[in-house]
């Protein structure tokens, strides 16, 4: 399979490309909470638990930016930012099923209990 540049960087296959933009430990479980509904900041922030505030903007700007999900900001006092899935966005929801399923086979094969998850 041919390498490809994007925005600079060399691509080696389309897994990797995707991975690049979906991957690490937080994109997914953020993808996958604004599935449903629009979310504000500080409703994501509760809902993921042990991330840090930096991880959290950071992970929703790459997602902005790759066109995952929207940001809208209204301007109130105080400051209310709501963040929404976009439609190339919903196009990862099936892989982020797949993957959290996956993910709960093999904790239950491994003896961890997955009634939290079901």
């Amino acid at each position: 399979m041919p390498d490809f540049l994007y925005n600079g960087k060399a691509y080696y296959n389309p897994v990797e490309f995707a991975m690049d933009r979906l991957g690490g430990t937080w994109k997914m479980p953020i993808l996958w909470r604004l599935k449903d509904r629009v979310h504000r900041y500080s409703e994501l922030k509760k809902s993921i638990a042990h991330i840090s505030d930096k991880m959290l903007i950071t992970q929703l700007r790459e997602l902005e930016a790759d066109g995952f999900i929207r940001r809208e900001v209204f301007a109130v006092v105080p400051p209310k930012t709501e963040y929404s899935i976009t439609d190339k966005g919903r196009l990862a929801i099936p892989i982020v099923e797949t993957i959290r399923n996956f993910g709960i086979q093999l904790m239950a094969l491994e003896g961890i209990d997955i009634d939290d998850y079901k």
